[in-house]
């Protein structure tokens, strides 16, 4: 991700207008996407939260949910310290133990997650979609829950009053894996609507000369960069409920990624020649673009939220 503070294209300082686009199959170049194409497989999805105890104290929460052909789970993880890490094989033929608690201690705060998965549901992608929860008190307060469960609910299961700290949303990472077709859904604020989003990268085999990227929201153009093979980073700024929203791609290792384990050139040394599509909402006039890690770890930075997108063409 260090590389993309420095994208530079001829989209960098254009806010973008929406064009219209009725549907996904229209026959105009711009608007094409394939009946036939089905969207990428989402593989895992993580989600990072900030929550804030009673006693002013901040801890950042990870919740990773992974899905391929053999492996299901859930991991929680606490800062940056990946031995923390609380792991939970969902498999529907290995997952044994759908409900249960587990405990862990990191920098001093102890960690107690109750879960349960007994009737969860799965749609296409990594993360369940009803039928579950996962509670996480952090020194004895309610400090995350995730799921069907209300926190009046969360607090009755308790037996005691608990203390219920404050929790939010700040980003949301996505992998996927398949073709150059990826569907998802955002909500960029709290007070927000949830929008369909969708990006595309068409190519010759399509009709067109030149490889163009299109990235939809609620079945509309917010952007199209042409000849992409050239433009392959860059940003652009979107209007949306209000918000500034700025969306940074980088798919060069889409077009000139090669494997340095197999001798066969420089390669650009990530070793997983994935592209990357970022949207990060901007507070006022905010014009620092993609200091991920420092700008979402701020104390005294207003709350934001960003979307990444990690697509790899198989």
């Amino acid at each position: 991700m260090l590389d993309l503070v420095s994208c530079y294209s001829q989209y960098a300082v254009q806010v973008s207008e929406s064009a219209s686009c009725s549907n996904y199959t229209t026959t105009s170049s711009s608007c094409i996407i394939s009946q036939n194409l089905n969207p990428s497989t989402q593989t895992a999805v993580s989600y990072l939260y900030k929550t804030t105890l009673s006693t002013g104290t901040h801890h950042y929460i990870t919740i990773t949910w992974y899905r391929n052909a053999t492996t299901q789970g859930l991991q929680i993880t606490s800062g940056d310290d990946p031995t923390t890490a609380f792991r939970l094989n969902t498999h529907s033929r290995l997952f044994r133990k759908k409900k249960g608690t587990k405990f862990f201690e990191t920098n001093d705060s102890k960690f107690e997650i109750y879960y349960d998965l007994s009737s969860v549901q799965y749609g296409d992608g990594a993360e369940p979609v009803e039928g579950y929860y996962v509670l996480i008190m952090v020194d004895s307060e309610l400090g995350l829950l995730i799921g069907d469960m209300s926190e009046e609910s969360a607090v009755k299961k308790l037996k005691t009053h608990k203390q219920i700290g404050k929790s939010c949303l700040l980003s949301r990472k996505e992998h996927y894996s398949g073709n150059t077709l990826y569907a998802t859904k955002a909500q960029f604020s709290d007070t927000g609507s949830w929008h369909d989003i969708v990006i595309r990268c068409t190519g010759e085999n399509e009709g067109l000369k030149y490889p163009v990227l299109l990235v939809y929201i609620d079945k509309r153009i917010v952007i199209r960069v042409k000849r992409l093979q050239w433009n392959f980073r860059g940003n652009q700024t979107i209007f949306l409920d209000g918000l500034l929203v700025d969306l940074m791609w980088d798919v060069h290792d889409w077009f000139f990624y090669t494997d340095t384990g197999s001798g066969s050139g420089s390669g650009s040394g990530s070793g997983s020649g994935h592209a990357v599509f970022m949207f990060r909402t901007r507070s006022g006039l905010d014009s620092r673009l993609w200091l991920e890690e420092k700008i979402v770890k701020s104390d005294d930075q207003k709350k934001g939220f960003s979307l990444l997108v990690y697509a790899t063409k198989s």
